[in-house]
């Protein structure tokens, strides 16, 4: 009976071994993947882990492997956001669609906040939006000017810059253009 028992044990502590051996090779393939990922840009924590999720691996070789980036500043979300921001503004981007973006990218409302409060101190929205419908109105001179302002409109707001301010540059734009 003592035999038995030991067998069943050592059959336990295999089974064991074999276990622990999988979830290492398994961390192994999620850090992996983890920096495939981070090979092309930089990403969020969240994006990470739904990828990560994507790939079927279980929950505790996602939080392994998150911890294990994060511990070594692969991960980090202020900087993610930082960079995103530069990226995005780089290419005429406004600041309401900015949020959006890193809220959908899984960023706190704080970091989001602190993010865009340091980048609005040398952000002036009104030269942006001013210098992008010149170039429009410019593209679309065939068009009436009710319907070149409405197109310009739609797509200024789309680009996520605030309507107050898309309006007043609009408005002066054409007192300037079509009246004057």
């Amino acid at each position: 009976m003592p035999w038995l028992r030991q067998q069943g044990v050592i059959f336990l502590s295999k089974r064991k071994r074999l276990n622990n051996s999988n979830n290492r090779d398994s961390l192994q393939k999620a850090k992996g993947y983890a920096f495939l990922l981070l090979k092309f840009r930089l990403r969020s924590e969240r994006e990470i882990y739904e990828r990560l999720k994507k790939k079927k691996f279980n929950e505790e070789i996602i939080r392994e492997t998150l911890l294990f980036l994060k511990s070594k500043n692969f991960v980090d979300d202020n900087n993610f956001s930082k960079a995103w921001i530069e990226s995005r503004l780089a290419n005429s981007i406004g600041l309401i669609r900015l949020k959006q973006e890193l809220r959908l990218k899984g960023i706190d409302e704080e970091i989001i906040d602190s993010q865009i409060s340091q980048v609005k101190d040398n952000y002036s929205e009104e030269d942006i939006v001013t210098k992008i419908a010149k170039d429009k109105f410019k593209k679309l001179p065939n068009l009436e000017p009710q319907k070149a302002k409405r197109r310009i409109y739609a797509y200024l707001l789309r680009r996520g810059f605030s309507p107050g301010v898309v309006i007043d540059v609009i408005n002066s734009y054409e007192d300037r253009c079509f009246k004057g």
